[in-house]
């Protein structure tokens, strides 16, 4: 997996997987515009990948600041190679009955619109290129129904949708685009939901859950990097509409499928 020459986008990309990414990315010879809201993250991130990355703070459900980031990775290095469009919320536990509106319109906005934005204005970019591959976060979530997260699975069987039909219209002309779908993933957004599930006993949360997953642990953002990076390089030249689990074996597993609600 050589990126020498090659410049990548990451949006959500000040922390977990994202983060994991860029920096796979840089380290092997190429250059990232990490694309986060978090921009004390973002910025610290881009300081310690040094002259290889550059950093803007951006909401991916705002055209134009699509546009603004995408632009600014063009000025900064000429081209976008590869996008890993990653930016995700989880959003709120809590029964469909009882969903807030304010808060399903939140998660569908980031989770899909947002996806879909960095869609509208990555792919003309790689079109006009000839060449490039995408990579979007989706998740288990988008395979299974995970009880108490209605809004975000709803928008990760999206995000899986935007992929399949992406795929389909852009490799005639020489661009991929495939999806990830991690599982319990042991960064932020999985404590987050956690400490929402069982606010007294977050730790108890994922000793259940590792519990119903064959490997017994929650999976490390730099595992599913691994398997973007891949997905991004040129070893991966004939694979495109697909969607790859990286989840510990949980949705392999009845038990796993049972257990409940943390996703990635």
């Amino acid at each position: 997996m050589d990126f020498t020459g090659k410049a990548a986008i990451v949006t959500g990309g000040a922390n977990g997987i994202g983060a994991a990414v860029a920096r796979g990315f840089v380290q092997r010879g190429g250059r990232v515009c990490i694309v986060d809201r978090d921009a004390d993250a973002g910025e610290a991130l881009a300081a310690e990948l040094g002259k290889s990355a550059i950093f803007r703070a951006a909401d991916v459900t705002r055209a134009g600041e699509v546009q603004a980031y995408v632009q600014a990775t063009l000025e900064a290095f000429g081209t976008v190679d590869a996008f890993h469009n990653n930016a995700g919320i989880e959003g709120k536990v809590a029964p469909t009955a009882e969903y807030e509106e304010a808060v399903y319109d939140a998660v569908m906005g980031v989770n899909v619109k947002g996806v879909f934005l960095g869609l509208r204005h990555v792919l003309p970019v790689m079109l006009r290129q000839g060449r490039g591959a995408v990579v979007n976060t989706a998740s288990i979530a988008g395979l299974v129904g995970t009880p108490g997260m209605s809004a975000y699975v709803a928008s990760k069987h999206a995000v899986i949708g935007l992929t399949k039909v992406a795929a389909g219209e852009v490799g005639p002309q020489g661009v991929r685009v495939n999806a990830v779908c991690p599982g319990p993933i042991d960064t932020r957004m999985v404590q987050d939901i956690a400490k929402q599930v069982s606010p007294n006993n977050p730790g108890g949360v994922e000793e259940r859950y590792a519990a119903g997953i064959p490997l017994r642990r929650y999976g490390r953002a730099e595992e599913v990097a691994n398997l973007v990076l891949f997905l991004l390089s040129d070893l991966a030249g004939n694979i495109t509409g697909a969607h790859y689990v990286v989840d510990g074996g949980r949705t392999a597993s009845p038990a796993g499928i049972s257990q409940g609600s943390v996703q990635a």
